[in-house]
Formats: structure tokens, C-alpha cells, sequence
């Protein structure tokens, strides 16, 4: 083949530079797996080296007929399409604007074709066009797409999200008779069908269907070329798919649309039915369509943060946990408010991913919960941290004071009874993960591809877990704001140092049986050698320990309860701490000495100078209130921490079953790693173990994904993202970076954990990496998840880069009575490894200590 022709896999590796956007994603989706009718590409260069008369070069049209021939296309009609470099992108679609041919038949015909599709991309509308969205209007470069026609019986567009509404959990299918030409040019009163996703099983199901006259159709004409005709009355008024149909080629195209791009799987896919099978022809970005939002957002922009998501999922995901988390978000912060009868907007994301990572939609959030319950958004920001702005508010109507007044008491009565529900729920949970981890495996893939899909499931329908997860704020910001109140200035510092000490979460009870193992192990001669030793197997503990060790005995207790954990244990691709188990034995060796009432001492302290303060500026009758939303935060975040780890029991039968899959797919010779399997969304991976999805096509799409997420994780994310305008206020937000100011040489951010320590700044990036942290210094950190608790137990304060009041790291932190400040962006930055710092956790204050 010649070097100016390539064929689907030369396609997809060219580029769009070389191959257009047209081809180029036509040669993605033939590797990836998808009907793409059999094709060829002219590179863009071929353009720019015509013959001196404009045609095509005589040794390129031999070396394109040869190719034809050599394919036994010969006789057939072909459609010679368009493809420039910028064409069907994100930024810029081009529809309509460059030219096609359809039913070319015979050497001239096909020259013509070629030089008719180069010259369009010179015509004045293409060229305004390119202005328009910033292109050169004189790079005029373009590839052409030939293949064979497809016999349309039918043909039309599928847009995977909704263009007229906005919304993302639609499905529009337009449908007409015969080739799409006049479809595409409007020429045609189409069929349309509307689906909606389903959002447990990820399935679809028809919500609307309207059957259009369909007047007119395009077919082939018998001497070449195509023209418009009478449809037949016959076929006019008949719905051109049946509901079978309709729901195929959905989820075709949604298909097409996640395996070109997971994160935002916006397309619109043209398809052609041949009578037998659906193909598709095409398919590119939705580039414009309505914006679905509040209505009292309309005129404002979209803010997109990575908040506290920064700090449980600082990496990009793969694509099976986008699979998962894409759900699991939006129910976390949407059940508490229909729960109090507010009608949450449908079809509207909370969480999207940018540049690979997870942002949440702030400006969405804060609305919601002005318009719900009469939250401030400020309040709102601080449960979400990061550094984005604040949206405009009307004020309230007397109306709508008292609405929200009635769903906030619908909310407490009805949250009251799912938190005295939350033990046998989380219970429940539990049990389930610990049943699915036990299944025997040794069935065949699709046996095995019933139980993921089962499971996966039963985790995104996990409501009761979501709102725990989600809902632990109120009781907290309402507790906040009453303390500041009275004590102005000071909420969030006093009422951290009032929760030091409370019954402990999960997450802190894992850290005080930590510190007992470190004990048992500093009573176990053998057990403490072992650990300390430099020939230490940690896959071989339970073989290489004594039989009658206590520590092998506790060893195994603590694996029992808390062996679903990990470091970075919110991506499906991180071994579990039972398969793994490395780092929680390093951290028992470090702890060796350590004592857990000293720890305990300090939390009572603590909080009681914080009464004694709270005491002196609040009336008597007052502080039983306090005591009673006291006890509810802290019974709020205790619960969110076990709603936590009870999704990552989930991860971990998930993870299992996945990997299992995984080594299957490797002994097959298909993927090199069983981890590679993470790369595949949960309904691919199905598909690949029904046989739906071929195995070379399933390995394509997970290296596609893999190389991307390393690209990703290879750059700096912004910590805002502003869609739908701009957003000057965010340049004068104080939360907009670490706030320093030069007079006290300190930096300022929100005061998480209570108290006052000084020590020398360990800054540690992985939690695997903290040799060097020694008792009483201060752990500096980008961020935290309860894999760094053992690191709270040593650490004298704590600073984070990013997390709000209610992030992980902040309970933590004031279950412990740690000193601590978040939300310090760039902070790792600003500090040197081992120099002397100050921690005010009252102020939110960081300083260096001069010498």
C-alpha cells in the first residue's frame, strides 16, 4: 500500500493530523471492537501535492485503485467522504460543511469524488468557519475517507446525550429510510425515539417515540451519484426501528461513544441498518447543545472543583472506577435532599471527570443547598474545599423560607430514622461483601460476568451507604455556626477541639489496633525479630510466623477487619492490604512503643479547655443543645467513615472477581497483566467474558485507556474548572490558593483540627514513604485517606493541601486531636523538608519558626 493510504489500524495511529478527524476515529473504532464497515484513508499530506491541473496524481489514483481492486471493491459503489484534520472534534464538528460522495462508481467517478472533496475544504463557508473557531483559513489540508456503500435499508444519527435538553441520562435516535443524505440536510421529517438510562444496571429504556412523515428520501441513482425521491406511502408512516431495534443501536452507540472516550461520552454516532446488522459510519463529540441546569444558574458558570474528591481520589481513574464513582457521586450529594421532598434536577451531573480526575460541580451544589434547606454557599464551600468561588443567591421569599423550613423538618424526621438504621444497614453490608469474597470462582466467564454484573449492581443501588456517605455535614455546618455565633470567629477551631475524643469512627479505631499490634509485637520476641528483619516475606507471614505466635494471631484478627483497606484504596487497581499486607507491617514496626493513652490524654485535654472556652461566651441554657448537636456530628462522621469502608468491602469482592477475569484473559493471550482489566469499563469487561467483545479489541481499548492515564497523572490538574463563562470572583476568593501573608511570614487555610504544635515539616507524598516521619513531627501531606492514619498516630500536627471541614483527614484529625489546616494549595511547594513550622489549628495558621 502506499505510504499516502492507509488502511482502519494505520488510521487510528496516524492521527487526525494525517488521517482527519473522520478517519481517525473511524480507525479507533474498527480496533476498539465496533461494526465499522471495511475502509481506507489519503493521508491530508496528499492534498497539498496535487498535479499542477488539481487533479489527482496519476502514480496516488493507481495506487488507490490498486488498493480498491486488491479489496474486491471494484464493482461496488463507494462513498468518498471528507475528513479534515480539525473535522468531528470537540471544539468543531464542520457537519454539513465539507463534501461526500455517495455511490461512486468507476476510476473517473472516483477522481472526480476526490478532487470534489479537497476543493471543499476551500469553499467560503468552510474557510469562514475555520476563522470562526480559530483554525487558519489557509490550512486547507484534507483526507478522504473511501468505502464501500452500505445497501442502507435505513439509516440515522444517535446522540448519546440529549442535545435539546442537555440532559446525560437520554438517549434521541433519529431514523429515517434509505441513505442519510437527507437526514443530514434536513430534508426529512425523521422518526425520533427517546431512551432513558437506567441507573443501577446502566441499561436503557424507551421513554417516547415520535414517528415523523418521512416524505422524502435519499437513494442511489443508476448511472452514480445519489438524488432525492418520494419515499414509498408504504413505508413513510411506519416507524423505521422497532422497540428492539431502537434499544440496539442505543447501545451501540453508547458503547462507541464510552469505548472513544469514557470520561465524557458525549458523541453523536451515525449509523447505517443494512436490512441484517447495524454499522456505524460515524461518530463524533457533541459540540453544542442546551445547557441543563437551575434555572437560577442560567446566567452563571459552571464551577468545576476537585475539593475534597482531590483528597480520596488525588490520581485519574480508570475506567471501571469511573464506572462506578460516576454513580455513587451523584447519589451521595443528592439523597439527603430528597430525602426533605426537594426535587433534585434529573439528568444533571455532580461529578465529571476532567484531565482524568474527579471534579464535583460546585456551583450545582451550592444551589441545591440554598434552594433546599437555606444553606449558605459559603457553608457549602466549606464542606466541599477547594478554592472555587461562590455563586449569587436571591433572597429568599417568605415562601420559600417556609418551604425550607418544611423539607428541613421532613429531612430530620426521615434521616433520624435511616441513622438509627445505619448499624443493621452497614451490618448488612458488611456480610454481603464478606459472602461475595468467599464465592467460589472457578465457573466459567460468563458464570463469572453474571456475578460482576450482579455486584456492581448492587453496589451503585447502594443508597444506604451513599447517604451516610453523603449527608454527614448538616449536623456539623448547623454545630458550626452555632458555636461561632457565640464565640465569633472561632467555630470550626472549637468545635474540632469539642470532638477530640469522641467515640472512635472505624477509621481511628483501625489506628488504636494498630498501636495494640505494635504492643503484642513488642512482647513476641520471634514476631518483633521477623518484623525488623531484612529477609522478611510479608506474602509469607502467616507460613513464616510461629504457629503459636499471639502476634501472628492478632495479625490475622486486624487482616479480618480491616484487610478490605489499601493504600489509595478508592481505585479498584490497588491491591487489598490481605493480599498485600507490606505496608501495615512496616507501620506496626514503627509504632513499637508507642502508647495509645498518652494519645487518648491529649484528646481530653483538649477538649476540655474547648468547653472551659465555649463555657465563657455561651448562656447555660444553650449548652445542652451544643451537647446534643455534638453528639449527632459526631455520630454523622463516625458513620460516614463505616459507610466508607463498607464501599471499600465492596471494592474488594469487586476487585477479586475482576482479577479473576483478569488472569483468565491472560492465559487466553490477550492482556499481559490481570490489573490491565481495570482499564475496560464493568460492562465491557462482561462483554469481553460473554464473548461479546473480542479479546484484541477489549486489550485495545484498555492500552488506549492506560496510555491516556498516564498522560494524565503526568500533569498538573487545575484546581477550578469554569465552564459556561467566567468567574471573575474566584481571583478575589481568599480560599483561592494557600493564602500568605508576608508581615507574620505565615500561610492561612481552614483550621480542621484543633490546638498548637511546632516540630520539623516531613513532607510525604505517599503514605509508603514516610520513613522518615518521627513522633511529634509535622506531617505534611497533598492529601489524605485513611491508609495515612498510622501517620496521625506520630504526626504532632497535620497540614494537607487540599480537604475541607469534612474531609477525611479533618475527622481524623479531631478524633485525635491533631493540630491541623487544610486547604493549602501549593503548600508542598512553599516548605522545605525539615525545617521548623508552627501548626495553629485554631487560627488555620502555618509559620515558619525562626532559628
Amino acid at each position: 500500500m502506499s505510504a499516502a493510504l492507509l488502511d482502519w489500524p494505520a488510521a487510528a495511529e496516524a492521527g487526525p493530523a494525517q488521517a482527519g478527524g473522520k478517519g481517525w476515529q473511524l480507525g479507533r473504532m474498527a480496533t476498539l471492537g465496533l461494526p465499522v464497515p471495511d475502509g481506507l484513508v489519503i493521508a491530508a499530506a496528499a492534498s497539498r501535492e496535487r498535479a499542477e491541473d488539481g487533479s489527482v496524481p496519476p502514480e496516488l489514483l493507481a495506487s488507490i485503485l490498486e488498493e480498491i481492486h486488491a479489496r474486491g471493491w471494484g464493482e461496488r459503489a463507494l462513498a468518498v467522504r471528507s475528513s479534515a484534520p480539525q473535522e468531528d472534534s470537540a471544539r468543531a464538528s464542520f457537519a454539513g460543511l465539507h463534501r461526500s460522495c455517495l455511490n461512486v462508481r468507476g476510476a473517473q467517478a472516483l477522481a472526480t469524488a476526490i478532487v470534489s472533496v479537497w476543493d471543499s475544504a476551500r469553499e467560503p463557508a468552510a474557510v469562514a468557519y475555520r476563522e470562526r473557531f480559530g483554525f487558519a483559513a489557509d490550512d486547507t489540508a484534507m483526507a478522504v475517507v473511501i468505502m464501500p456503500l452500505l445497501p442502507a435499508v435505513a439509516s440515522g444519527v444517535v446522540f448519546t446525550c440529549d442535545p435539546l435538553s442537555g440532559r446525560d441520562d437520554r438517549v434521541l435516535i433519529n431514523a429515517h429510510w434509505g441513505l442519510g443524505e437527507a437526514l443530514v440536510g434536513g430534508h426529512a421529517d425523521v422518526d425520533e425515539y427517546r431512551l432513558q438510562v437506567r441507573r443501577i444496571d446502566d441499561g436503557l429504556e424507551p421513554i417516547e417515540q415520535r414517528i415523523g412523515a418521512k416524505r422524502q428520501q435519499t437513494r442511489e441513482r443508476a448511472d452514480g451519484g445519489t438524488e432525492l425521491a418520494e419515499t414509498p406511502r408504504e413505508l413513510a408512516q411506519r416507524a423505521v426501528l422497532t422497540a428492539a431495534g431502537a434499544l440496539e443501536i442505543a447501545a451501540l452507540a453508547r458503547d462507541a461513544a464510552a469505548a472513544l472516550d469514557f470520561a465524557r461520552p458525549r458523541f453523536d454516532v451515525e449509523w447505517v441498518w443494512d436490512g441484517e446488522r447495524f454499522w456505524i459510519v460515524q461518530a463524533r463529540p457533541v459540540t453544542a447543545s442546551a445547557r441543563h441546569t437551575y434555572p437560577a444558574l442560567s446566567q452563571q458558570p459552571s464551577l468545576w472543583t476537585r475539593g475534597n474528591t482531590k483528597e480520596i481520589l488525588p490520581e485519574p481513574l480508570s475506567a471501571m472506577d469511573w464506572s462506578l464513582y460516576a454513580i455513587a457521586a451523584d447519589r451521595m450529594l443528592t439523597l439527603g435532599y430528597e430525602l426533605g421532598g426537594y426535587r433534585v434536577l434529573p439528568g444533571v451531573a455532580h461529578a465529571s471527570l476532567h484531565h482524568g480526575r474527579v471534579y464535583l460541580e460546585a456551583s450545582l451544589i451550592q444551589w441545591e443547598g440554598h434552594d433546599a434547606y437555606g444553606i449558605a454557599p459559603a457553608a457549602i464551600n466549606a464542606l466541599l474545599g477547594g478554592s472555587q468561588g461562590t455563586i449569587a443567591v436571591p433572597a429568599p421569599s417568605w415562601r420559600a423560607r417556609a418551604q425550607r423550613g418544611g423539607r428541613l423538618l421532613r429531612f430530620m424526621r426521615r434521616s433520624l430514622k435511616k441513622r438509627r438504621d445505619a448499624a443493621a444497614d452497614l451490618a448488612r453490608a458488611r456480610e454481603q461483601a464478606r459472602a461475595w469474597c468467599a464465592q467460589d470462582l472457578s465457573q466459567g466467564n460468563r458464570g463469572l460476568a453474571a456475578l460482576l454484573r450482579q455486584q456492581v449492581a448492587q453496589v451503585r443501588a447502594a443508597d444506604e451507604l451513599f447517604f451516610l456517605q453523603g449527608s454527614a455535614g448538616g449536623t456539623l455546618t448547623t454545630l458550626v455556626d452555632l458555636v461561632d455565633k457565640r464565640c465569633p470567629g472561632e467555630g470550626q477551631a472549637l468545635t474540632a477541639a469539642l470532638m477530640a475524643g469522641g467515640e472512635a469512627s472505624v477509621t481511628a479505631q483501625q489506628g488504636y489496633d494498630l498501636i495494640a499490634l505494635a504492643q503484642v509485637a513488642a512482647g513476641d520476641e520471634a514476631a518483633l525479630a521477623w518484623l525488623r528483619g531484612a529477609g522478611r516475606d510479608s506474602g509469607q507471614w502467616s507460613v513464616q510466623l510461629p504457629q503459636n505466635s499471639a502476634f501472628r494471631r492478632e495479625f490475622a484478627g486486624f487482616l479480618e477487619r480491616y484487610g478490605h483497606r489499601a493504600v489509595a484504596e478508592s481505585y479498584l487497581r490497588q491491591p487489598r492490604w490481605r493480599e498485600q499486607p507490606d505496608y501495615l507491617l512496616d507501620m506496626v514496626a514503627s509504632l513499637v512503643g508507642r502508647d495509645a493513652e498518652a494519645l487518648r490524654q491529649r484528646q481530653r485535654e483538649i477538649s476540655a479547655q474547648a468547653w472551659q472556652r465555649l463555657s465563657a461566651c455561651t448562656p447555660a441554657w444553650l449548652r445542652p443543645l451544643i451537647r446534643h448537636l455534638l453528639r449527632s456530628a459526631i455520630v454523622d462522621c463516625n458513620q460516614r467513615e463505616a459507610a466508607r469502608s463498607a464501599l471499600m468491602a465492596y471494592f474488594e469482592a469487586i476487585r477479586r472477581l475482576a482479577m479473576k477475569l483478569g488472569e483468565r484473559l491472560c492465559s487466553d493471550g490477550g492482556f499481559g497483566q490481570a490489573d490491565e482489566v481495570f482499564d475496560l469499563t464493568a460492562e465491557e469487561l462482561c462483554a469481553v467474558a460473554e464473548g461479546r467483545l473480542g479479546l484484541r479489541h477489549a486489550k485495545a481499548r484498555a492500552d488506549e485507556r492506560r496510555a491516556m492515564r498516564l498522560r494524565w497523572a503526568a500533569t498538573a490538574e487545575p484546581e477550578v474548572v469554569v465552564e459556561h463563562g467566567e468567574f471573575a470572583a474566584i481571583a478575589a476568593q481568599s480560599t483561592a490558593r494557600a493564602v500568605y501573608e508576608a508581615e507574620d511570614g505565615a500561610w492561612f487555610g481552614t483550621p480542621i483540627g484543633a490546638g498548637r504544635a511546632s516540630g520539623r515539616a516531613r513532607i510525604v507524598r505517599d503514605p509508603r514513604e514516610a520513613g522518615a516521619l518521627e513522633t511529634g513531627d509535622v506531617l505534611i501531606a497533598p492529601s489524605t485517606d485513611p491508609a495515612w492514619t498510622p501517620l496521625f498516630l506520630k504526626a504532632g500536627a497535620l497540614v494537607m493541601e487540599t480537604g475541607g471541614y469534612l474531609s477525611h483527614g479533618a475527622i481524623v484529625a479531631r478524633e485525635f486531636g491533631i493540630p491541623a489546616v487544610a486547604n493549602l494549595p501549593g503548600i508542598l511547594g512553599e516548605l522545605s523538608e525539615g525545617e521548623r513550622i508552627e501548626v495553629d489549628g485554631h487560627r488555620g495558621r502555618v509559620r515558619r519558626l525562626r532559628d
